[in-house]
């Protein structure tokens, strides 16, 4: 089979192969670059949303790189199947561990070192964005894609597997969630935001949803923007933003409020 012809992601390039190679190969490995890879039955996919706006920018800049990892490069037989029905009978089918454990070598032997493996999971821990947060001072990561029924447990064991969900609901397979969390993270990265205090305010930052946010027209549709805003007094301002993102996390996450205030009194305490 002759290779496609290359698509362009701003200084790389990318090729059709029936090797398993880097989605956003380049001439070598940017030595310093935050690497997501990403094991998939779904190449194609990547970069995806990735590749446009901030992120986008990002990856033609060399702030971060991705590779995809083809999974049915490692399948078995002549069909690279791989997957089975599940041990003990049931409905669907099951990614196998022989494939999946290949495919996983093939991927850490050129991963950063001591990046973490991730299967992206529905009855994994849920995202948060502290974790973004600490996965962005990583050198990488390796996510792996769930199909169908999921993946054999021994894969998970064998590898000591961080499973990580988006969430209490079912996706066809891992490849959103993957592009979810690359997103979360990449932000994070020094130099992919244009104001670094955004990621600051922002909401969960500091345990509380953001506050709302306004911008000209001054009126629009018989509503106005709020007075202090307008007011130049920065600190009644502040003040204004802290109350009205409180009363929202009151309402709309009594979770994320109560661990807020259980934070609030322990610094009290000390």
């Amino acid at each position: 089979m002759s290779d496609a012809p290359a698509r362009s992601h701003g200084r790389k390039s990318l090729t059709a192969s029936l090797k398993p190679r880097s989605l956003m190969e380049g001439p070598q490995r940017l030595a310093h670059a935050w690497t997501a890879q990403v094991i998939t039955l779904l190449p194609g996919a990547f970069p995806g949303v990735l590749g446009e706006s901030l992120t986008g920018k990002a990856l033609k800049d060399g702030i971060w790189q991705l590779e995809a990892v083809d999974l049915r490069a490692f399948g078995e037989g002549r069909h690279r199947n791989v997957d089975d029905t599940p041990a003990g009978g049931g409905a669907g089918m099951v990614l196998r561990a022989d494939v999946m454990g290949r495919a996983i070598d093939h991927a850490r032997a050129s991963a950063p070192a001591r990046a973490p493996l991730v299967y992206l999971s529905p009855r994994g821990a849920p995202f948060t964005q502290s974790r973004a947060r600490a996965l962005a001072v990583e050198p990488g990561i390796t996510l792996i894609c769930g199909r169908f029924e999921g993946l054999d447990q021994r894969v998970i064991d064998h590898y000591g597997i961080e499973e990580i969900s988006l969430g209490d609901f079912v996706l066809t397979g891992g490849e959103l969630a993957a592009m979810a969390l690359i997103d979360a993270t990449v932000r994070l990265l020094p130099g992919v935001l244009g104001n670094a205090a955004s990621a600051e305010e922002e909401s969960f930052s500091g345990g509380l949803l953001e506050h709302p946010q306004y911008t000209r027209p001054h009126e629009w549709r018989g509503h106005t923007l709020p007075p202090v805003l307008l007011s130049g007094h920065h600190g009644e301002i502040e003040k204004w933003r802290r109350s009205e993102a409180e009363a929202l996390t009151r309402s709309r996450r009594p979770d994320l409020w109560r661990a807020y205030r259980g934070d609030e009194k322990n610094e009290k305490k000390e």
